[in-house]
């Protein structure tokens, strides 16, 4: 005699048969999680982050240097945007690899990265006091001004303070004229000479020096201007009062120089980058190279790498 279920059993049954399927479901989905072939994948997608990353920070490291050498605004702005760029790139490859690590990472991959995160923040810090510094270009436009303006001007003092002496050269004051009109020839070439190695200076100390040093050559070339005019006949009062014009000119012009050069972004931008930029990024790197062997070095069941399973 067959039996059949009552109404009253149906539900109980239906709920039995329905947790059944979902337990089988289960079982098959954590079996499928922990099968080589799933392992072996989800640990190719981590080492391939982590090579995104280090792809990132090389184009990052080769942009920054290439801002901080640049010889315009331009250029220097545009690398600078392009190592911002893969900055922002290696951020994101960071947050990636980091809900990888959550879902089925090592404690110690964990920890790794974290001092990952700790040098990429250094490294970011100093990239943008480095790039900052980079698109300015103080040296350079001061090199600039000097090897431009300055040294056109000194060239026209120099020719006008020449007709000074050529004009008065059989005069009774020549002996008295020639000395004054050559002292201020030579000290505005020596304020000149000093003014390049004041650009190229790193220390704010060397650059006092430099320029109290410019500053007794400017009195005495001032000073021996001053004896010029008071000496000059009518015919010689124009060019005295030209030579006076064209230093007054060149005056202005090395205390922009000083300025720009007293900025010193191009020269701080290369020390920091030589420095303090590739030690960050050399602990950015070495903590990327740990998390891929970490994750190389994770054991997958069946799965020798190429050497045997059980070696004799």
């Amino acid at each position: 005699m067959t039996t059949r279920p009552s109404t009253q059993n149906l539900p109980w049954l239906f709920g039995g048969a329905l947790f059944l399927a979902l337990l089988l479901a289960l079982l098959l989905h954590f079996r499928d999680d922990a099968s080589p072939a799933h392992q072996l994948s989800d640990k190719a997608s981590r080492v391939d982050v982590v090579a995104r990353m280090q792809l990132g920070l090389a184009s990052e490291s080769e942009a920054e240097k290439s801002a901080v050498l640049a010889i315009t605004d331009k250029d220097s702005q545009t690398f600078a945007d392009q190592a911002r760029a893969a900055t922002a790139g290696v951020e994101r490859e960071r947050q990636e690899i980091g809900a990888l690590l959550a879902a089925s990472g090592t404690q110690r991959e964990q920890d790794l990265l974290a001092q990952f995160t700790a040098a990429l923040g250094q490294l970011k810090s100093l990239d943008e006091e480095v790039l900052g510094l980079a698109v300015k270009n103080t040296n350079l436009k001061a090199y600039g001004l000097l090897f431009g303006a300055a040294a056109s001007t000194l060239a026209e003092m120099d020719a006008t303070l020449a007709q000074v002496i050529a004009k008065r050269a059989d005069s009774p004051s020549a002996r008295r004229v020639i000395p004054m009109a050559f002292g201020a020839r030579l000290g505005v070439l020596r304020i000149q000479t000093m003014l390049a190695p004041h650009i190229a200076e790193e220390s704010v100390e060397k650059m006092d020096q430099m320029e109290a040093s410019m500053g007794k050559e400017e009195v005495q070339v001032r000073k021996d201007l001053d004896g010029l005019a008071a000496l000059a006949k009518p015919e010689a009062d124009a060019d005295v009062t030209t030579a006076l014009s064209q230093f007054g000119r060149y005056e202005e012009l090395k205390a922009r120089i000083l300025a720009l050069s007293r900025e010193n972004t191009n020269v701080r931008s290369l020390a920091l980058s030589l420095n303090q930029k590739r030690k960050a990024m050399a602990l950015c790197l070495d903590a990327l190279n740990a998390l891929k062997v970490a994750i190389l070095e994770e054991p997958i069941a069946g799965v020798t790498y190429g050497r045997p399973a059980k070696p004799r």
